[in-house]
């Protein structure tokens, strides 16, 4: 059912609306359980796009299984979409620094207002995002070590490669999902894939994720998906890497693949002079969790990380 979130009529006679699917059980269940997911926050982050489709396709398929309420929020920064831009368009702000919200503030921020009220009441919520245009990012659930112990045995039924703990760029204290952690409502940040992209593998692992959880919650009664137990690190277990010139980066090994201490992971190039300015070494083994995929780079830009605590 289409439900509005937020409406806001603007100058040019034109309405700013934000919905939400809500997905109800046929039968009628006292008490069902609730479950909320949010896509869209960033304009450019798309990943959770395909998802929000897939957990509402495979619901269709069999509502007969469908046990609880399931709450899909598939663009909450519809205008920052449209443009496939990280910040709204109209104020040029990035909405997961403007939570829990004002709802005297400005447009953002009554957005940001009424998307936390509207979730308030679920058993869990998933924020879903991606990386940006530059680095691609295996699925990964983010957590901040204020709320991890609660959160943990909700992140290790998403069938994610790995946990962050204490990615604390993630979780800032003004983004959704601390807010709604400081609220009581467990939320988990989903991480993924790429910038302007959509990676359907990806995808689909979530979506049995998803599912599983769903399943521990009592919500869905059919056929439980095959999931795996991620990784757990901390941010002492994973190596950064970053370039010290400026050049085009060439990665050497596959994206989310072993590597070993002291292996050539790429090497930046000049294309003026035509040699190797730098080649780009694994101090630690471990998975290569993130990597450079936009070729140009500059001196002190991220081209790699790299988990070691789990190995």
């Amino acid at each position: 059912m289409k439900e509005t979130v937020f409406e806001y009529e603007l100058p040019v006679g034109e309405s700013y609306k934000v919905y939400r699917n809500r997905i109800m059980p046929e039968a009628e269940i006292n008490s069902p359980g609730r479950i909320s997911i949010v896509s869209g926050i960033h304009g450019d982050e798309l990943e959770g796009q395909y998802i929000c489709y897939e957990v509402a396709r495979r619901i269709k398929e069999h509502p007969e299984y469908l046990m609880g309420i399931v709450d899909i929020y598939p663009a909450v920064n519809p205008f920052a979409i449209t443009m496939a831009s990280k910040t709204n368009p109209l104020f040029k702000n990035d909405m997961n620094r403007s939570f829990p919200g004002n709802s005297e503030g400005n447009l953002i921020e009554r957005v940001a207002n009424n998307l936390v009220e509207s979730i308030l009441g679920s058993d869990l919520c998933l924020d879903i995002h991606a990386s940006d245009i530059f680095v691609r990012e295996i699925p990964q659930v983010r957590l901040s070590e204020d709320f991890a112990e609660s959160l943990l045995p909700f992140a290790k039924l998403t069938n994610a490669d790995m946990i962050w703990m204490n990615a604390t760029a993630t979780v800032h204290e003004s983004t959704l999902a601390h807010s709604l952690n400081a609220l009581g409502i467990p939320t988990l940040v989903i991480e993924m894939g790429q910038g302007h992209q959509i990676y359907r593998p990806y995808g689909d692992q979530i979506v049995d994720g998803i599912f599983n959880i769903m399943c521990e919650l009592g919500m869905w009664t059919g056929p439980r998906p095959r999931t795996q137990l991620p990784a757990i690190s901390s941010d002492g277990s994973v190596e950064f890497i970053r370039t010290e010139v400026a050049g085009i980066f060439m990665p050497l090994t596959e994206h989310n693949h072993f590597v070993k201490a002291g292996e050539t992971i790429g090497e930046i190039l000049d294309p003026f002079s035509g040699e190797k300015l730098e080649e780009i070494v694994a101090e630690q083994s471990g998975l290569l969790f993130t990597q450079r995929i936009f070729p140009i780079v500059h001196a002190g830009d991220l081209l790699a990380r790299i988990l070691t605590g789990a190995f």
